[in-house]
């Protein structure tokens, strides 16, 4: 296995669309990387330029020490696992998983070692005669993945490999994929649009937006420590609260005329009356109870019953602030009134129109600039 390295890569098309740009990211030996983000943020693009599908506009990819953005794909040492599986249907298990070996003449007895290997990894072993028309989602799935690992390549490339499966299915492939990059300790580059895939199997994971990567971190940190508003807003499920807050010097924020007295990041000192973004994840905010003293009032508009808790969406006086993943405006409201949503117990019994106390937690609240869209923080 080896490194990859994006060193200000840039990719404009022939439409002039401009699809990444100057992306650098360093992918270490053996790591499992997740390239995540919505839908046209220039994730699968950096994979296809990886795999030698894309030309570089500008800018240096690396694998290991070498050089490749130049190179055709077959001298890359690559392999990529597809959406769409792209198995041979008149061919069996076997000889899809033997095709690329075949291709580059590797001996019979080196294939049917290979094919036979990987089989065993990836519990395939007495399926190796059928066709993939026999197979479900899932095995199909593995076909392609053992016919990515019978090339031992430098890296393995895998492009929303899970998106064609049921729920209950992805939850099951996302295990076996983690347990199987582990095993081989495989360089490994994930695309996906699911920021749970991301999350629960990557090492580190970058978060790319209309091109440009975000942040790339440990997925606790990028949940912990979010860089900007648009990681705030598109990490975390629910997304996280962010209202317009009001700097009081020497008191704290000021929410919609509620005041929320809390020490300030040292780069709002002195900044009476500025407008920031306060930031406070669902599952961060609780009813009320004596003695706390960062609470928001208002009425619950919705209730959502999720199983291990309620999700009330509450409308506060306030202004919801802008996020790529949450603009203004939630449920139709007027830019007076901004919702909060709280992961409450299920046992709460909130209801619909009933009067509601939220109280915060002061060590997750999150501070953004409302024109760079960064997070202000205490060592700023």
């Amino acid at each position: 296995m080896a490194a990859v390295s994006f060193d200000r890569v840039d990719k404009v098309f022939d439409d002039g669309t401009r699809a990444l740009h100057e992306l650098s990211l360093d992918i270490d030996d053996g790591e499992f990387m997740v390239l995540v983000g919505p839908s046209g943020c220039g994730k699968t693009t950096a994979l296809r330029m990886v795999a030698g599908l894309e030309d570089v506009s500008a800018g240096e990819i690396r694998l290991g020490e070498r050089a490749i953005h130049d190179l055709p794909p077959r001298r890359r040492n690559v392999a990529m696992v597809f959406q769409s599986y792209a198995l041979y249907p008149h061919m069996d298990v076997f000889e899809n998983m033997a095709f690329g070996l075949r291709a580059r003449r590797v001996q019979k007895s080196e294939i049917r070692t290979r094919v036979d290997g990987a089989a065993r990894i990836l519990d395939l072993a007495s399926l190796l005669r059928r066709r993939p028309g026999q197979l479900s989602g899932g095995q199909r799935q593995r076909v392609a993945m053992g016919r990515a690992i019978v090339r031992d390549p430098q890296a393995f490339l895998m492009d929303e490999p899970l998106s064609n499966l049921d729920a209950k299915l992805r939850v099951q492939m996302r295990a076996e994929i983690s347990k199987l990059q582990r095993d081989l300790s495989a360089t490994t580059i994930y695309v996906t649009h699911d920021q749970v895939e991301a999350m629960t199997m990557g090492d580190r994971v970058a978060v790319l937006h209309r091109g440009r990567l975000q942040q790339c971190a440990q997925p606790q940190e990028l949940y912990d420590r979010p860089a900007n508003l648009f990681v705030a807003g598109f990490i975390g499920s629910p997304a996280m609260n962010v209202v317009h807050a009001t700097v009081r010097s020497g008191v704290g924020y000021e929410v919609g005329g509620t005041t929320l007295p809390v020490a300030l990041p040292e780069p709002l000192a002195g900044r009476n009356g500025v407008t920031v973004a306060l930031g406070f994840r669902p599952e961060h905010v609780r009813r009320a109870a004596a003695g706390d003293t960062l609470r928001l009032a208002g009425r619950v508009a919705l209730v959502e019953a999720l199983g291990p808790a309620l999700l009330v969406h509450a409308e506060i006086r306030g202004r919801t602030a802008r996020t790529a993943e949450a603009p203004e405006g939630q449920l139709g409201q007027d830019a007076d009134v901004a919702t909060v949503l709280a992961a409450l117990p299920p046992e709460d019994g909130a209801r619909v129109d009933d009067r509601i106390e939220l109280a915060l937690d002061p060590r997750r609240l999150h501070v953004f600039d409302l024109e760079t869209g960064l997070a202000i923080r205490q060592n700023s």
